[in-house]
């Protein structure tokens, strides 16, 4: 079983950036394909940026490509999230999912967003 903790929210102004992290540990981090999502009020979650570990490749949602950038750090088995750009339209709770081989999912507790303009 995969934990994650979520890092980095917080208040932006439109334009600004930052920087979200998602810690995993208790398993192979490198067996999972590694996303992130996002929910705001009264929206269904979303998805928003994808990596296949082994494969360092990445995808993103269209209204998010360009602007956002999904990385990882081997070492510390951590998936990133770097924002830049932000419109408040971004405003969210951003949440890290780990999407194992014979497809478990795995849930962080989910980070908030909230871009001002």
């Amino acid at each position: 079983q995969l934990q994650l903790v979520e890092s980095g929210g917080g208040l932006a102004q439109a334009g600004g950036s930052l920087r979200l992290s998602c810690a995993a540990s208790g398993d192979t981090f490198s067996s999972y394909i590694m996303r992130w999502f996002r929910q705001a009020p009264g929206k269904e979650r979303e998805f928003v940026a994808s990596m296949a570990w082994r494969i360092n490749s990445q995808s993103y949602s269209d209204s998010v490509k360009g602007r956002f950038t999904i990385s990882r750090d081997n070492a510390k088995n951590t998936v990133y999230l770097q924002m830049s750009s932000l419109k408040p339209e971004d405003t969210a709770i951003y949440y890290c999912n780990a999407r194992g081989p014979i497809s478990e999912n795995y849930w962080g507790q989910g980070t908030q967003v909230t871009v001002s303009s």
